[in-house]
């Protein structure tokens, strides 16, 4: 079942002497439960394009189609919501709020969204984190790739349709890169989450079902 179709997705900055063409003419699909890595070197357009299927920016032309909703018909309130409610994003730079602790951090998706948070779910998340004995640390008080796993777990509690990570792994050294995109690969084996990583690094590529390989903002 496919989750996720892009169609001929192009994104251009600037006019005349100053455009620069960042994705160009982009088409592909993922199926539902697939872990697909997209790689390619610094400016290849790797990153544009995890944000424009995160609807965190707008195409120049093109569409988006994730669980078969064309995601740029959505005015920027209703995109908001829907990116929030059905896309899960992890950053390289965590993005954690540091005044919530461990629980507070991975719940704030559902505190939002005013929805109430299942404590067994919580649990059975703080567990698959590794971090049932973290909990209640503030994120100054946890390591590198504890905080990771806790963004891991932030993008992951809402059962969004879609997990987008974005070099997930690249501030982190060897030892908590390889234990981050293992929690990736269980969460995408055991909970059967779609997950579309960007990545620099083959060898970290290699955990994925599929690699695409993006240059000069088409794919190759």
């Amino acid at each position: 079942m496919e989750i996720l179709r892009v169609e001929n997705l192009t994104k251009v900055y600037g006019k005349n002497s100053n455009k620069v063409v960042a994705l160009d003419n982009v088409s592909f699909s993922v199926e539902k439960g697939e872990f697909v890595a997209i790689v390619g070197a610094s400016g290849s357009g790797k990153s544009t394009l995890l944000h424009l299927i995160g609807g965190v920016d707008r195409p120049t032309s093109g569409k988006v189609y994730i669980d078969g909703q064309e995601i740029f018909t959505f005015d920027d309130d209703k995109l908001a919501i829907f990116r929030r409610r059905q896309i899960g994003l992890i950053y390289q730079f965590y993005n954690l709020i540091p005044i919530l602790n461990v629980e507070e951090n991975i719940t704030l998706p559902l505190a939002l969204d005013n929805r109430e948070i299942n404590k067994d779910s919580l649990n059975n998340m703080l567990k698959l984190l590794g971090l049932e004995n973290r909990r209640t640390h503030l994120p100054n008080e946890l390591s590198g790739g504890q905080q990771q796993r806790t963004s891991i777990g932030r993008a992951l509690i809402t059962n969004p349709a879609l997990i987008l990570a974005d070099e997930p792994t690249g501030n982190l050294d060897t030892k908590a890169s390889e234990e981050i995109v293992n929690l990736l690969k269980k969460s995408n084996k055991e909970l059967k989450e779609t997950i579309i990583m960007i990545t620099h690094n083959l060898e970290i590529a290699k955990y994925a079902d599929r690699i695409i390989k993006i240059e000069d903002g088409r794919i190759v």
